[in-house]
Formats: structure tokens, sequence, C-alpha cells
């Protein structure tokens, strides 16, 4: 039976694969294993109830599926406080600071409007291992907790829960934004609120576009998967740059004022070389995924930042954050977390900061994000082959080793089972893209043939 959890949450098609019985099953199960001050019987051991902070993205469905997981909590002996629609890194931050049991976001991130997600967080606002999503899952087939009485949980307003947010976000500010003209895509989605309030009060001029949420039009065409328009409002206005959000917030995309985008990857370039320079970058190293450009890798060599990879996935990130000391790390989609500041990505906070590096140095984006140069990318998916024996097979680690020698200093092979699919992905950058097309169709052959179904 496939793992219910996801790299991150549990995600599906809301009402059909994600329904209302399975959220309140969720809740119930995190109840067992995240709430705090209770027995294996339900008896409270700390003489009080377990508190979780519960929020949403404005998809129609988060209306159902948190009243939903509200239940399940609340009749697990959990008292909720209802956020309402706010961003994922609002959610977390707010469990660390309420000092929360635990929180429970109701979100598909950049997912389109039909599907929807539940993912926790745990009493300091990060993001589960493994092994605890495997206990939740497992408390699945568990009788859940059924207080009576007095002991049941109760749901209140949290009402300050933004206010208490964009205060928070402004203070880890290092400089104002004014004189800065900023876009806003806000995806339709959860940042629709806060982030227009904290551009603007940090002093920036706003130009907002995607933040009309309606519950059905959340990514449609607008936010960090859909850059268009974005490009588009930032030339016809003349903006110094562009933010894109995704439906949650968790994640921050750029635009130059000549439109070109600036991804995960050379955000973080900006923002590990500033850090660096002001001595807050700790140990002088930056975090990222194998994922992330080769472009990254050698600005931060020159510049002497050591960077550290993980696997693919935000909560890979912040895991070798906490082991390393580091404090700044990302993914190349956008997901960029300041640890000194922040438990997980944090779309709005992102672009704060890149936007403030630009009025602090008086420096355009285009000439900060030159620091790095941007090589070729080339994935091809290898469908329908057995991915499990990827790393037995000599030959495939053969041509691989051909290829990266072809390569040399300047280019990189990758090839890594997916997650969540029966496929391959081959992955190979490269100072020219012909040779990268050519290097990566021709390992994309090889494994089909070696491991072909």
């Amino acid at each position: 039976m496939p793992r219910l959890f996801g790299t991150d949450g549990v995600r599906g098609l809301a009402n059909e694969t994600l329904t209302v019985e399975l959220a309140l099953r969720l809740a119930q199960a995190a109840a067992v294993v995240l709430g705090k001050g209770r027995y294996a019987d339900g008896r409270r051991a700390s003489g009080r109830r377990p508190v979780a902070v519960l929020a949403r993205d404005p998809r129609v469905s988060g209306e159902f599926l948190a009243s939903a997981v509200a239940a399940g909590l609340a009749s697990s002996g959990v008292d909720i406080y209802d956020a309402g629609v706010i961003p994922t890194p609002a959610l977390a931050f707010l469990v660390a600071d309420f000092h929360a049991d635990f929180g429970v976001m109701v979100s598909a991130s950049h997912n389109p409007a039909p599907d929807n997600g539940i993912k926790f967080f745990a009493a300091r606002g990060t993001k589960l291992p493994d092994e605890v999503e495997d206990r939740i899952e497992a408390a699945l087939a568990e009788p859940p907790i059924a207080p009576t009485g007095a002991e049941v949980g109760r749901i209140r307003r949290f009402a300050d829960a933004e206010d208490r947010y964009l205060v928070h976000l402004l203070g880890t500010l290092p400089a104002r934004l004014d004189g800065i003209h900023v876009v806003l895509d806000c995806a339709h989605g959860a940042a629709s609120g806060v982030s227009p309030d904290a551009f603007s009060k940090a002093g920036a001029t706003v130009t907002l576009i995607g933040a009309d949420p309606d519950g059905v039009n959340i990514n449609d065409g607008v936010g960090s998967t859909h850059l268009g328009l974005l490009t588009h409002t930032v030339i016809e206005t003349g903006a110094d740059l562009g933010i894109a959000h995704d439906g949650d917030a968790d994640r921050c995309l750029a635009v130059d004022a000549a439109g070109n985008i600036i991804d995960g990857d050379q955000i973080m370039a900006i923002l590990a070389l500033s850090m660096k320079e002001r001595g807050l970058l700790a140990h002088d190293t930056l975090v990222a995924t194998v994922m992330s450009n080769l472009g990254l890798r050698l600005a931060m060599a020159e510049h002497d930042i050591t960077m550290l990879e993980t696997r693919v996935g935000d909560r890979y990130v912040l895991e070798a954050l906490a082991s390393s000391g580091a404090v700044l790390g990302g993914e190349q989609s956008g997901h960029v977390i300041m640890a000194d500041y922040a438990t997980t990505g944090d779309g709005i906070m992102t672009g704060l900061h890149l936007a403030a590096e630009i009025a602090r140095t008086g420096t355009s984006l285009a000439e900060l994000a030159s620091v790095m140069t941007v090589y070729p990318q080339v994935m091809v998916n290898v469908k329908d082959v057995d991915r499990e024996s990827l790393g037995d097979d000599d030959t495939i680690a053969a041509a691989v080793v051909v290829a990266q020698e072809k390569l040399g200093s300047k280019g990189r092979v990758l090839l890594r089972p997916s997650g969540t699919e029966p496929l391959v992905r081959v992955m190979v950058e490269a100072s020219d893209q012909a040779v990268a097309d050519e290097i990566a169709n021709d390992l994309a052959a090889i494994v089909t043939k070696r491991l072909a179904r």
C-alpha cells in the first residue's frame, strides 16, 4: 500500500481522494500522536487540553475540510484556535509564537483549485519528520480518543493571527523599502491580505495582481507557476521588481525590471552574499537541494561559501539547517528558509528581504542576480521504468561517469528515482544547451533500455 503522506503532507482531489472522512480521521490520528498532555487512554497528564492552531488557504474546499479537521481535533479533546485564511509560514510562526502543541494547514500550495491538502506542524512550528508522519498514518487504524463532557476540545477564533504575523515580518527587515516599486502577484491565494500590507507598511509602492481570491481562482494563470502576467505588469508599470507567491505563500519567485525571471537559486545567491557581507551567514554556509543549478554552486565557491546539498524537499533543507547550524537554505522552486526568523519557507519574508537588498545597496535586481550564471538545465522524465533498480545497474552507472567526464567541472549529471511516480528523472547541466540536451537524451535512452518494465 503506498504511503499516505507525500513530500508535503497529504494531498489529493478534494471530495474524491481527500474526503471529509479522511480529514476527520487524520485529525483524530494527529491528536493521538501530536497532542501533548495525554496518556494513551486519553486522560489528561499535564492538567490542560492540547492546543492546535488551524489555518487554510482560500480554495473553496478548504471550508469543509478545515471544518472536518476542527471536528476531528475537538472530538479528540484538542482546543483549536482557528486562524482562518493565512499563509502556511504564518501558521508555522503562530504555532511557535502561541506555544501551541501543533498546527494544521489545509492547503495544496501551488496545485490547482480542485486539489487540496493537509499538513501538520510540530510544537515549534517545524514540519514533521517522516517517522512522525508514519506514526500518524499508523494511528488511523487505531480507535480515536473520545472524551466526553468538559473534556472535549473547544474551537475559538484566532482573532489577531494576521496582525501577529505582520509585526513579525516587519521586524525581520534590515532596511525599509521606501522608493521601491514592487508588483505583487498573490496567486489569488493566502498571501492576498497580508503580503500587500507588509510591503506597504515597509514603505514600498505596491501594484497588485492576483489578489482577489474567490475560492476557485487560486493559482489560475497567476502566481509562481504562471509568471507571464507578472512579467508584463512589471514592464508596463516600470516597477523595480515583481514578486510571485504560490497559493499558500511559502514560495517566492521574482522578476527584474526588464522582465527576466529570478528563481530560487538566484534569490538564495543574493541573500547569501548579503548575509555574509553583514556577518549574518552562520558558518558561511548555504543549504540547497541536489536540484539547485550548477551556477549556484560555482558562485558560492567563488565567494568562499560552503554549499551543503540535501534531497529534494524543503523538510530536508530544514533538517540540514538544524544539524549544521546554518541559517539560510532553500530550493530552486522558491522555497527559501531564513532560519533566524522562520521554521519553513516563507515567500512573503523572502520577497521583503529581496526588496530590502535593492533598497539597502541601491543596486538593481538584475545586477544583484548577475553574481550567479544560470547554466542550461535539462530534465528528462523516463516513464514506466523500474525506478527501484536505478542504483543497482552498472551500465547506467558507467554511462553517468562517462557523461560527467565529458562535461568536466562546467557541467553536472544527476539521475534520481521519482518519489511518487514510476519514473526516473535525468537531469543534465552544461554551459552549452545543445550539449546538455544531447547528454540528457542519451542517458534517458540508456535508462529506458535497462530499466524498462
